[in-house]
């Protein structure tokens, strides 16, 4: 006979509910500032729509208005040294944030007037959502993307979904770093529904981090329903079945939201681990500007008509009034405090149109359009008290035969002894006595609560290294195919390279990024590609390319001491060779943006990467052509070498760019591009380009070489070019 026996869930789930006894047992003091914020994130919004409506704010305006209580309720336990981020709409979360980190001590809003810093929070978010240069991101972020880590702020993210594997990345690092802190994402109901977002809870709950997965369940997501696109509503129930504590509350009452998160801060503090947070509530405007969502046929003016019921800021009003704590005159002075504070923000940020009664903006508020690429990478400035040494500087009997794998390992090991704030992520990082390749050997066996491994979601253990970058951290992460970097491309182009030019620079985001390509192992389409052009398409990565263990150890150096992203590509076929090292030295550096002249010649230049560059000497000696062999070893817009490659062009005449890659997915037409406008007048021949061919390699053996350039294609091309 068949027996059905109930299971449970092995997180608590539970629902925080507050009545007037709660507000009643609340501090007086805390329950009329958090009605004055309350009320001073309305009006700040007003005003923003205002604004939008009057043309001055260049982009989208998400206000969160109905929602104010979430971000007050949830600040209010936060302190500055706890970090946060966001999504688009974040008004009433930052605002709180930045106020709550200016607000002196015994501050009582019925009654005192606002500090200077008070001041300053509300018109550097003004200014940044209008995109102008005194913005906390001096106006690139605008009102998606902001950012202020004085004020814990680690930055929001308008990509829904994106911004939780951040906050968990924030929390690994306090963790790691020994502080005493705790993270809080802020997203909604659509994010919730997104596969990073479960990568995320899954790696804080794997890693047991202290973080808040703070759910804004609003209902809609732009104008769809949340019980359209999932069959369980209850949103909680996505942190209960990863095994963390859920805790569902009233997002419209402050005092529910203040207990939920208090609550969410006291489990953590004993349990070390994440908690979800639903907060129920409503926004009463469209997705973005000020009107109705009933406008667009989504939902009736009667729903809107019941939620407007439930309001925040009227509802708070009403029990402060009831339970004798705020009086006529006290309303008055903070809506009239508060609505002074936006108005004088407003009022430094435009001017009147002489002869009329419209407003603009101050020229000299906009940022320099100078600028429009200043911080996409840094200066290298960190690197500048490092040792260098390059092959040519290795001195004679003081070397020793190394494999490449080898190089890798001790290095990294090397660097986490000189460095304890590097970590390494990755599948299998911890196992097999090294990981997959090896990588870890040594490391593991001296660290391994820095090996920490990752489940196979490449886009979520990504995003939570860029977190734990931003955090004090320095993150390796290995992804172990070249292909899975488009399951990370996400966090890869929209995360992690666009994050410091975004949030307006001037911060590190120290993270390197270990990439495996293996196109010749009958691994098949899926695990066979190389993506770095990937990562050359979009600005803010620096790209490294090692050919020999010297390179590995050099350039794995300065990307473990330089604060930009850094990836470096590993091709397989060197794991077991072996190279020339200098003995004992797994230290040194090599600058980037440097090429190597590894054979010279006069008949022509080849400007190789990764495997070609071996396939180009044995092109050479075999066709007695004497070639000029240029291995690039940095890729990216800002490390080509072009100094070096235009002083073999205007000897030679003539450039070959070889590439083992799939045509359509190789870097040479842009660097094609690049020549013909800097060298034009040296070159005595048109640029050829030797790659892959148009297919991905498969797994048969034939079919599998005939996709990749290889010694017989770049000698025919050196032939044709030279005869």
């Amino acid at each position: 006979m068949v027996t059905q026996l109930s299971i449970s869930p092995k997180a608590p789930w539970f629902r925080i509910e507050v009545d007037e006894a709660d507000w009643r047992n609340e501090d007086a003091r805390n329950l009329v500032n958090w009605y004055g914020q309350m009320l001073l994130v309305r009006r700040f919004e007003e005003k923003l729509l205002d604004l939008e409506k009057a043309g001055l704010i260049h982009g989208p305006a998400h206000a969160s208005i109905g929602q104010e209580a979430c971000g007050v309720g949830a600040m209010s336990v936060l302190g500055t040294d706890d970090k946060i981020n966001g999504t688009h709409r974040a008004h009433h979360q930052m605002l709180a944030k930045l106020v709550n980190a200016e607000l002196p001590e015994n501050f009582d809003i019925s009654r005192d007037a606002f500090a200077e810093g008070m001041d300053t929070a509300i018109y550097r978010l003004m200014a940044e959502i209008m995109g102008l240069s005194p913005g906390y991101c001096g106006g690139r972020g605008g009102s998606m993307h902001m950012r202020h880590a004085d004020a814990g702020i680690v930055g929001t993210s308008a990509i829904i979904g994106g911004n939780p594997p951040h906050a968990v990345g924030y929390a690994l690092a306090d963790k790691m770093l020994g502080r005493d802190a705790i993270s809080v994402t802020f997203f909604g109901d659509g994010a919730t529904l997104a596969g990073t977002t479960y990568e995320a809870m899954n790696i804080a709950a794997a890693q047991n981090l202290p973080v808040i997965f703070f759910i804004e369940n609003n209902l809609y997501g732009v104008s769809t329903h949340i019980s359209e696109v999932t069959r369980e509503t209850r949103l909680a129930s996505r942190g209960v079945m990863l095994g963390i504590t859920a805790i569902e509350c009233d997002g419209m009452d402050v005092v529910a939201v203040h207990r939920a998160m208090t609550e969410a801060r006291r489990i953590i503090g004993e349990t070390n681990g994440p908690v979800v947070i639903e907060a129920l509530c409503y926004r009463h405007l469209h997705q973005s500007g000020s009107r109705a969502g009933s406008d667009f046929g989504y939902r009736s003016r009667e729903e809107e008509t019941e939620w407007k019921k439930r309001d925040p800021v009227n509802r708070a009003h009403a029990r402060l009034t009831a339970l004798g704590l705020l009086s006529s005159e006290a309303s008055s002075r903070i809506d009239s405090l508060v609505t002074e504070r936006v108005a004088a923000a407003a009022s430094r940020l435009t001017e009147p149109v002489a002869g009329g009664n419209t407003l603009r903006i101050p020229a000299r508020l906009y940022p320099d359009p100078a600028t429009v690429d200043d911080g996409i990478v840094g200066t290298l400035a960190e690197l500048r008290g490092a040792r260098f040494l390059d092959h040519d500087k290795m001195r004679a009997g003081a070397t020793e035969t190394l494999k490449y794998v080898a190089a890798a390992s001790e290095t990294i090991a090397s660097a986490m002894a000189r460095d304890p704030t590097i970590i390494v992520m990755g599948e299998d990082a911890h196992q097999m006595r090294g990981g997959v390749s090896g990588f870890t050997k040594g490391a593991l066996e001296r660290w391994p609560e820095r090996i920490l491994p990752m489940p196979i979601a490449e886009n979520g253990f990504t995003g939570v290294a860029l977190g734990a970058a931003l955090n004090g951290l320095r993150p390796i992460v290995e992804i172990m195919f070249g292909d899975f970097c488009f399951t990370a491309a996400d966090q890869i182009v929209n995360g992690v390279g666009k994050v410091r030019h975004m949030f307006g620079g001037g911060f590190p985001v120290p993270l390197v990024l270990r990439v495996r390509i293996s196109p010749h192992t009958g691994y098949g389409s899926q695990h066979s590609g190389d993506p770095s052009a990937l990562f050359g398409m979009f600005p803010g990565w620096r790209i490294v390319m090692p050919t020999t263990a010297f390179d590995y150890i050099g350039l794995m150096n300065s990307a473990l001491r330089c604060d930009d992203p850094v990836v470096l590509f590993e091709h397989v076929a060197f794991y077991q060779r072996e190279f020339d090292v200098p003995a004992g030295d797994r230290d040194f550096c090599i600058p980037f943006g440097s090429a190597r002249v590894v054979r010279p010649g006069t008949a022509c230049t080849v400007l190789a990467t990764s495997v070609m560059v071996q396939n180009a000497l044995d092109a050479v000696e075999e066709s007695g052509i004497d070639a000029e062999v240029i291995d690039l070893r940095n890729l990216d817009h800002h490390g080509m070498d072009w100094e070096t490659i235009g002083r073999s062009i205007r000897k030679t005449n003539r450039v070959i760019i070889a590439e083992q890659t799939a045509r359509r997915l190789s870097m040479g037409a842009t660097w094609c591009a690049e020549i013909q406008e800097r060298f034009f007048d040296y070159l005595d021949h048109e640029i050829v380009r030797v790659t892959g061919g148009l297919a991905a390699p498969t797994v048969s053996l034939p079919l599998n070489l005939a996709a990749l350039a290889n010694t017989n294609d770049l000698r025919e091309a050196m032939s044709k070019m030279c005869r």
